[in-house]
């Protein structure tokens, strides 16, 4: 593998990720053509997204999208790309239990707080100042925003998105690709693919 990461979004995430202090990343590669040849926060945008299989740096997926962010790693995959090439960010400012463990693709930004045996998988992103509890669990393209506070045992399934300053109560379940609303209060299970909102959280909508 060659030296140095390439973001994958010339997005707010990878502005972002920039600000929190990242090393070693030599470009970002993003669709836009528009984009090509210019800069974002003076890393240059070198190509397309699928320029990746390409070439032999280190990635980080900075598609804010919970299911955005696992399109991409799908094509990347059929392309063949496969997760060794991918690396984790976690910022500086991050207080991580030792007992609790982060997969690669993964990006937990300022001021996050995670406690006892918390178990967060592949290309999650956390955004700054959120709290996880112990126990526990992101799966994968799970996202979090700003703000977000999650009880004990609490497991967020794949691709779902929880909206900022949105609380969940502990040993809950919020469903894969489903979506909380910011500001929601959780306080019972949320089925995949249903759209909650609102203090207590209700479904307001589903996805299919």
């Amino acid at each position: 593998m060659a030296e140095g990461i390439l973001l994958v979004g010339a997005s707010g995430l990878a502005r972002e990720v920039l600000a929190a202090g990242i090393d070693g990343v030599v470009g970002i590669l993003d669709d836009d053509a528009d984009l090509h040849t210019t800069e974002i926060a003076g890393v240059p945008v070198l190509g397309s997204v699928m320029e990746a299989s390409s070439r032999t740096e280190a990635l980080l997926v900075c598609v804010g999208r919970s299911q955005g962010r696992r399109g991409v790693v799908r094509r990347l995959r059929d392309a063949g790309v496969g997760e060794r090439r991918y690396v984790s960010f976690v910022a500086g400012s991050v207080r991580m239990s030792p007992s609790s463990h982060v997969l690669p693709g993964t990006i937990l930004l300022d001021g996050v707080v995670v406690t006892a045996d918390v178990a967060v998988g592949r290309h999650v992103v956390v955004m700054p100042n959120c709290t996880i509890t112990h126990d526990d669990v992101l799966e994968d393209f799970a996202t979090l925003a700003a703000g977000v506070s999650l009880g004990g045992s609490v497991r967020i399934g794949e691709a779902a998105y929880i909206g900022m300053n949105a609380s969940v109560r502990q040993g809950l379940r919020v469903g894969a690709a489903s979506t909380v609303g910011m500001g929601s209060v959780v306080l019972d299970d949320v089925p995949d693919e249903a759209t909650w909102a609102g203090v207590p959280a209700r479904e307001i909508g589903r996805s299919s």
